[in-house]
């Protein structure tokens, strides 16, 4: 089923009222949404649901614009002008280079950016309170959760001296979480092996520099490039029993050991709530960049057992969810 009929069902469903009826709203409003594909597209999904929630029903009062760029970040630009010229009441987008490319092409239709990095520190927008031109929307913690993972990865495999980092070196959200992250590895006095990528070509290089110099884990930096090649990550995960951590838990759903970060239904229900906002009038440049406040700890067991590794009852104690 594509995305946009699933959408559709789950939106007119949810829209339902037990009389039969569902919230009303007189304008039919247009969304758009662009993804880079893979993890954003769950992302997509969640949001959808949440207005749903809000009684936004596709087929309804509610038109769902959805594009992806497949991966290729470079199609970004025109896939967004496409839903300019449409057009759209809001933009919604799920990367650093989305969001950019948003930024760059209007200054008029209201963006809704999340899993962008850090919007100051990339250039995205004034300040998180102010954000001031057409942009709002969830901003990144990396800083305050880059500890906190790599503490719980120490924590599953405890002679972990030297941790592999990999993230997309053309994606400047994901450069500035990479920093984040070994930054904080170095605080907790581990070693980072620095694997930037930038094509699916580049993988097989990042395995060949571990297979040089093993590290004892990795932490993997989550964006399109990344997802769409996770499988080869796990694969040489599990055949070299390497620990990894992971950014959101789409990733352990799919087959990885552990991932720490924001609850993916707290993101979708306030990005729903922002976009009801600037639908109801209200201006983004208003609207300050909100901050996660949900944080979950989610598990793979199967993936544990692959790699050979017992998790400590404390690292089990404290998950969120353990997926069997």
């Amino acid at each position: 089923m594509s995305f946009l009929r699933m959408a559709a069902t789950l939106l007119c469903a949810a829209a339902v009222s037990s009389f039969g009826f569902g919230v009303t709203h007189a304008k039919v409003y247009r969304i758009g949404l662009v993804t880079n594909g893979g993890a954003a597209n769950a992302a997509g999904e969640s949001i959808v649901r949440a207005l749903a929630a809000r009684g936004y029903s596709v087929g309804g009062n509610l038109v769902l614009e959805s594009r992806s760029s497949g991966g290729n970040a470079k199609a970004l630009p025109g896939i967004v002008e496409e839903l300019v010229g449409i057009p759209v009441d809001v933009i919604v987008t799920f990367s650093y280079p989305g969001a950019l490319a948003a930024k760059r092409a209007t200054t008029t239709v209201p963006v809704v950016v999340f899993g962008s990095g850090d919007p100051v520190e990339t250039g995205l927008v004034n300040s998180l309170s102010r954000p001031g031109g057409n942009l709002t929307g969830i901003s990144d913690v990396a800083a305050e959760l880059a500890p906190k993972r790599l503490e719980l990865l120490k924590a599953a495999a405890p002679t972990l001296r030297k941790v592999a980092m990999l993230w997309n070196a053309d994606d400047l959200g994901m450069t500035l979480r990479y920093r984040s992250s070994s930054n904080a590895a170095a605080i907790l006095g581990v070693t980072v092996q620095s694997l930037g990528v930038r094509e699916p070509d580049d993988f097989e290089d990042a395995f060949a520099a571990m297979d040089r110099d093993p590290p004892d884990g990795i932490l993997m930096v989550s964006d399109a490039l990344t997802f769409l090649n996770r499988q080869r990550v796990f694969a040489f995960a599990a055949s070299h029993r390497l620990p990894a951590i992971y950014e959101t838990e789409t990733w352990v759903r799919a087959g990885g050991l552990m991932s720490y970060g924001p609850d993916p239904g707290e993101i979708a229900a306030r990005a729903a709530a922002l976009i009801e906002r600037i639908l109801n009038g209200a201006e983004p440049s208003d609207l300050p960049f909100e901050q996660p406040t949900r944080f979950r700890l989610v598990i793979n067991r199967k993936a544990a057992a692959a790699l050979g590794l017992t998790l400590p009852a404390a690292v089990l104690e404290r998950a969120d969810e353990v997926i069997e």
